[in-house]
Parts: structure tokens; sequence; C-alpha cells
């Protein structure tokens, strides 16, 4: 719906302070902070696109918000951001009429990238530690894309890559099921429960602020003793 002009200067500042936050994040390697951030920023895509239209450059090629989003929630098996995404393209026509990139086509291609990366990560924990030189023999596809999702999984911590024969053998580091110790950023206090539960934003039950958990490589001397 239409906004006064202070509404959405305000929907604009909020959208570009996120992005800025979410790409300082992937530059950390953070990526699940990379996609709670720009999802986030999409939550003011609305008014930020009025602003722009009105008073900036008018059509957009394309949003990065929805594209950073778009290229780490299959890295994370974050099905659910993709649902609020397609909710938010369906409610906000703005956002296709806005830009020249066709963003729903875009959604489209990121849930067939997620259903690949099931593949590759169901691949590397049957396989006994696979090379990566022959990933594309053994699941089709492009080798570069296999490539560049294992380099992703290896920076998140998630995949462990060896060097051997100008090639790498493949581990997981983790199942996504696996039982973690994880720590809460602003109290400190050390939860426990599966890997994927901590790729997510989620209020801490001690402090109940809304928080990434940090996990740990270890456990923490006290959860040790036990």
């Amino acid at each position: 719906m239409p906004m006064k002009k202070a509404e959405m200067e305000g929907h604009h500042e909020e959208y570009h302070r996120l992005l800025k936050a979410a790409r300082s994040a992937e530059r950390d390697g953070l990526y699940e902070a990379t996609l709670e951030r720009s999802v986030e920023a999409c939550d003011h895509l609305d008014g930020m696109l009025q602003y722009e239209r009105k008073y900036g450059q008018g059509d957009l090629d394309t949003v990065a918000a929805i594209d950073l989003a778009l290229r780490y929630a299959p890295l994370v098996f974050d099905y659910e951001k993709l649902d609020k995404l397609e909710e938010l393209l369906s409610s906000f026509k703005r956002v296709e009429r806005n830009t020249s990139t066709s963003m729903k086509e875009k959604l489209r291609d990121a849930r067939s990238a997620l259903y690949e990366n099931h593949r590759l990560w169901h691949h590397i924990e049957e396989s006994e530690e696979p090379r990566q030189s022959q990933l594309r023999q053994a699941l089709g596809g492009d080798q570069d894309y296999w490539r560049s999702v294992a380099e992703a999984w290896e920076k998140m911590g998630l995949l462990e890559r060896t060097s051997e024969g100008g090639t790498y053998r493949l581990r997981l580091v983790t199942r996504l099921h696996e039982v973690v110790s994880a720590k809460c950023p602003a109290c400190g206090e050390v939860a426990e429960g599966p890997k994927a539960m901590f790729f997510e934003e989620s209020e801490c039950p001690t402090c109940e602020h809304s928080v990434l958990y940090v996990l740990l490589s270890r456990p923490t001397a006290a959860h040790a003793e036990e």
C-alpha cells in the first residue's frame, strides 16, 4: 500500500542497514547470519522499492537482499526461508514490477539448488571420503557448482577437505542430526540439540534474546564432567 515519504525513508534506511550487516557476515563466512539478516531486510522491501521508484533510481536490475537469501538458504537446507520469500514475492507484486530479473525464477533455481545440495550431502555421507574431482561423475551436473558448495561448507565448518593428488578428499565434520553443544553469544549459556537446530536464529531460554548460537568444537568443562 502507498506510504508517506517518511515511512518509505524509514524502510529504505532499515533495508540498507540490514543488507550491510548481511554483507559483513558474508565476508566473515557467517552464512547463517547472512541469511538471517538478508531475510530481515526483505521485510522492508515494499517501502524501499516505493522510495526507489519515487526518489531513487527507479527500476532495479535485481534485489540484493533476495539474491543473498537465495544464495545461502540452499547451503543450510532452510526450506522455511524459501517459503517466506515465496510468500513475500506473492504479496508484493512491486518486487517483480520494479526489477528486470525474474525473482520467481531465481526462487525456483534456489529450490533446485537445495535439492542438489541434499544429494551432495547424502553422497558424501554415504561414501568413504569421496574425491572432489569425481563429484560430477557420481552426481552429474556441473563440477564447478559441486566444488563451490564444498568450499562453502568447509568455511561453515561442516566439511573437511583434505588435499590429495591435485584434488581433495571430502569428509563431513558432523551430521545434521548429530547432537552438538552451542553457546548463546548474549549470556554464555550452553545448549544442546541437533546441529540443524542451530542453523537458525532462536530465542535463548535463559536470557530470552533472539540469537544465532555459536557452535562449540568440543564439550565445555561442565559438560565433559557429566
